[in-house]
């Protein structure tokens, strides 16, 4: 009988030790964000049909107002931001950055901002949540930052937790970094 309440309690003590140890490793995420137009950002998780789209009405102009690129090329693929200067001068057109996070980053979003006249006209956000907590708190996230960031100006912006999502917010501001020195007016 001993053997056999020794075996219960290590297999506890297993257990708890597991539930401890994921508890912990669940704040060590952090957000990263990088260009879409990026050479090492990949499938961002849309759809072969949606990114199809999203190419054809860039090849036909509908990119950006004054039809400029917003693109960049990235030597290292670790980076979490735009190898250029944010300089506080942003230019209008549409810019799409992907932003990751949760503990080992498996939780996604793509931001798609539109720029004029140095404020915020529009944001969409395309969620690719890994577990369904995430979906949820991605999709209370996408309804609600709208009413948040429209006509704000970008130098500065920041959110809060937006919609409950601590997570998603910071993910959001790591590609509003990102939006900021890819729109950046380079002097």
């Amino acid at each position: 009988m001993t053997e056999k309440n020794t075996l219960k309690k290590s297999a506890t003590l297993a257990a708890a030790g597991l539930v401890v140890a994921g508890a912990l490793l669940a704040g060590c995420g952090e957000s990263k964000a990088t260009p879409m137009d990026d050479a090492y950002a990949g499938n961002s998780g849309e759809t072969e049909k949606s990114q199809e789209e999203q190419s054809q009405s860039q090849s036909d102009g509908s990119d950006s107002s004054d039809g400029s690129d917003s693109g960049s090329s990235h030597n290292d693929p670790s980076t979490t931001t735009s190898d250029k200067k944010d300089t506080g001068n942003y230019k209008d057109g549409n810019y799409s950055i992907n932003g990751q996070y949760g503990p080992v980053g498996e939780d996604s979003i793509d931001v798609h901002l539109t720029i004029k006249d140095g404020n915020v006209e529009t944001v969409k956000i395309i969620g690719h949540p890994f577990t369904t907590i995430s979906k949820n708190h991605q999709d209370d996230f996408a309804k609600a930052i709208n009413g948040v960031v429209d006509g704000k100006p970008l130098k500065g912006l920041k959110v809060d937790k937006v919609a409950g999502a601590s997570w998603t917010s910071d993910a959001f501001n790591k590609a509003l970094e990102v939006a900021r020195q890819e729109a950046s007016i380079q002097e």
